[in-house]
């Protein structure tokens, strides 16, 4: 629209005239000049009964429109009223003298001087649309007459395009912007009538009247001689990574009222991917929508958790996601804001938690308006978002965020409470903490702190949720509480069971075997909770980057043979049964084949074809939920691997929460091509063993050996260090779990 317009009606009249801006020109046969300057400020002359109209443009970006009226002879007085002209009867502000005869409150009222500010405050408050004004002399007068619209800034408290009854406020932070205008399609993505206001510290805001979501906007950011128009660093949804900001609204007809979140030591995870969950090769990758068709299959395995990975926008549209552009959007290709919501309103109605996998060691790198945001940077570093020295490098790109500045650290910690607040998001799985914690310089205390701040901020409005870290490398700190000077994770990704259960079970040589391993594996935990490390044989990571699915690397090629059914089942079997928060990975229940990619979806036809694989997957997960009631100690903290023999490549445990009937559990598991009968083991009770699982039965697969299993009647001798021992049938790679009624 260009500068505000300011319509001067150049005519004295007598008595008043009534009627719309075009009306009034047709009264007057004569078009309204348009001025090019905010204000009238030349003295002008009235005799006593003559009127002076004039008009404003009140656009939707104007908090205040103020007019001003001085006299330096004679007694004018000053009208005002929206969409048509005033006159002695009929006007909608008008500065009087006496308060009984105000319409509205006006302020900086005196004998020769009259003003009238019309605002969200006045009565009846600012519209957006065309003002009139007129001066009317009571006597023979000599005035002088200014007008403004102005902006100011915003009293509605949010960063970003903040969505509310009056309209939308945007804020941003731009600290070395000499001015911010906001752009869009409410104005025509005018790049100068909408200034934004700085309160301070770097702070820019403006209201926009009656702006409804769906508006797409960016900040126009001028520094010195540079013009840029960026995207906001806020922005919830996108048209694209290089697109135009959009305006979401923040409210959602949720219907998960009754979700509870499941307990830690019941949740089982399920890692997935939205472009690939459910797709067909060819074409765009999948969206929110198309998973959620595939959330009755997962629940139906009793998955009570699905963890999402990185669904932030990110360039083009085939990504695993660990590329984030903007930290606070949802990908447009999935579907954007209100498609995430259907997707986690509908997992939550069946029961399953929803984590969402973050990525804040760096952003980026590309189509990223973050970097150099406000055009200031030093040497070749990227802004006021990031560091501006060496601290800055990481293996992605040199993007690693300022955890030391107030307000990155304040936009990550509002980036995980937004995330729980409007999306229902039940915890977060943090990329590469290592990466936060450290750079290439070495510790990174900015980064120990942040993760302290925010893990005790989510703790404090959602206790419940599980924040879990992926740093991989055995640190203990990373799950003790910040009170004892830890990173305050609820749990964390171990490397200790995954690597050594993988060499275990991948090599085609079973002499090779180390059941020692498995052991080690088993009993490894953090600060003594069970519950403190997430458990698994395949993650995004563990079936790509020149690794393979297990079933793929135990026969390449043939991941649907005996060897990699049996093999890949019996790694299954641990992460079901050992301490730990166990997690799969998308179609590792369908025997998935070769590695994956942000381009091959999910095989779902072989739901049909590995039906029984799919069933043995149920059943172990039913049993570490004790959905059957039999089995609760692999729900508790204590574990006894009692009995290790690397010859015949047998490992036997005892999992219990309290002890007793239908909570004591036994697992024996064979690692060789070769049935075992009359095998004997220790029991930790006397008395019947019942026989839950057999991962040999050829209900799983006709390719199995279906080698008879029985329930085990102890026997008064000790062995193995337990009181009682019983004599069991095993098959070849197979897994076992007993239980007492």
């Amino acid at each position: 629209m260009g500068k505000f317009r300011l319509s001067l009606i150049g005519f004295l009249v007598f008595g008043c005239l009534i009627g719309s801006p075009i009306e009034l020109k047709a009264q007057l046969n004569s078009p309204i000049p348009v001025l090019t300057e905010f204000q009238l400020s030349e003295f002008h002359r009235l005799k006593q009964g003559q009127w002076l109209f004039f008009g404003l443009t009140a656009d939707d970006w104007h908090e205040d429109l103020v007019f001003e009226l001085t006299a330096l002879s004679g007694n004018p007085d000053l009208y005002v009223r929206f969409e048509n002209t005033p006159n002695l009867e009929n006007w909608d502000f008008r500065p009087f003298l006496d308060p009984e005869d105000q319409k509205g409150p006006l302020p900086s009222i005196s004998l020769i001087h009259e003003s009238v500010v019309v605002n969200n405050e006045s009565d009846p408050p600012i519209e957006s649309g065309f003002y009139f004004y007129a001066v009317h002399a009571r006597t023979d007068t000599l005035f002088r007459l200014t007008g403004r619209p102005t902006t100011v800034a915003s009293s509605i408290p949010g960063m970003g395009a903040v969505v509310h009854e009056g309209g939308t406020t945007f804020r941003t932070w731009a600290p070395f912007a000499d001015s911010v205008h906001v752009a869009g399609t409410f104005n025509g993505f005018n790049s100068q009538n909408a200034p934004m206001q700085h309160e301070g510290d770097g702070i820019w805001s403006i209201d926009i009247r009656g702006l409804d979501p769906g508006a797409q906007y960016k900040y126009v950011i001028r520094n010195g001689s540079q013009l840029l128009w960026k995207n906001d660093p806020r922005a919830k949804a996108l048209t694209s990574s290089t697109g135009n900001s959009i305006v979401v609204d923040p409210e959602f007809p949720w219907t998960d009222q009754n979700f509870v979140m499941p307990n830690w030591n019941d949740i089982v995870l399920y890692e997935l991917h939205i472009g690939t969950i459910n797709d067909e090769p060819g074409g765009g990758p999948g969206n929110f929508d198309d998973a959620i068709e595939r959330l009755d299959e997962i629940a139906a395995l009793g998955v009570n958790a699905v963890q999402i990975m990185p669904i932030n926008e990110f360039p083009q549209d085939f990504s695993w996601g660990y590329n984030p552009s903007y930290p606070f959007s949802v990908e447009s290709v999935y579907g954007g804001p209100d498609a995430m919501r259907r997707f986690v309103d509908a997992a939550h109605n069946m029961g399953m938690a929803v984590l969402l996998d973050v990525v804040h060691n760096h952003y980026g790198p590309n189509d990223m308006d973050l970097w150099r945001f406000d055009g200031w940077f030093e040497d070749i570093f990227g802004g006021i978002f990031f560091y501006q020295d060496d601290r800055s490098f990481t293996q992605w790109g040199d993007t690693r965020p300022d955890f030391g500045r107030g307000e990155v650290r304040q936009y990550i910690r509002d980036n995980a409470i937004m995330w729980m607040d409007e999306y229902h998001i039940d915890g977060f799985r943090w990329d590469s903490t290592l990466n936060i914690r450290r750079h290439d310089l070495g510790d990174n205390p900015d980064g120990w702190s942040l993760m302290q701040w925010i893990n005790n901020e989510i703790d404090a409005v959602r206790p419940d949720a599980l924040c879990t870290a992926e740093d991989l490398q055995n640190n203990s700190y990373i799950t003790k509480t910040t009170g004892e000077g830890g990173a305050g994770f609820d749990s964390q990704w171990t490397p200790s069971f995954v690597h050594p259960i993988r060499d275990v079970i991948v090599p085609p040589s079973d002499d090779g075997r180390d059941m020692f391993a498995v052991k080690s594996s088993l009993e490894q935990r953090y600060n003594g909770d069970a519950f403190q490390r997430i458990v698994y044989t395949e993650s995004h990571d563990e079936v790509a980057n020149g690794r393979s699915r297990v079933p793929e690397e135990i026969y390449p090629g043939m991941a649907d043979s005996y060897w990699s059914q049996k093999r890949s089942t019996l790694g299954a079997s641990l992460v079901m049964t050992a301490p730990g928060i166990p997690m799969m990975f998308q179609g590792q229940e369908l025997l998935e084949d070769e590695f994956f990619q942000d381009t091959d979806p999910v095989d779902w036809s072989r739901l049909q074809t590995f039906s029984g694989i799919r069933q043995m997957y149920t059943d172990m997960i039913h049993l570490r939920r004790n959905l059957f009631g039999t089995t609760a100690g692999l729900q508790g903290q204590h574990l006894n691997v009692f009995h290790v023999n690397n010859n015949d490549k047998m490992v036997a445990f005892h999992r219990w929460q309290n002890g007793g009937g239908g909570d004591d559990v036994i697992v024996v598991s064979n690692f060789r091509n070769q049935a075992w009968g009359k095998y004997r083991i220790g029991f930790p009770r006397p008395g019947t063993w019942k026989l839950r699982f057999n991962s040999d039965w050829n209900g799983y697969s006709s390719d199995f050996n279906n080698t008879p299993a029985f329930d085990v009647d102890t026997i008064p001798e000790p062995r193995d260090g337990l009181a009682q021992h019983g004599i069991i049938e095993i098959g070849p790679y197979t897994t076992l779990i007993y239980s007492q009624d």
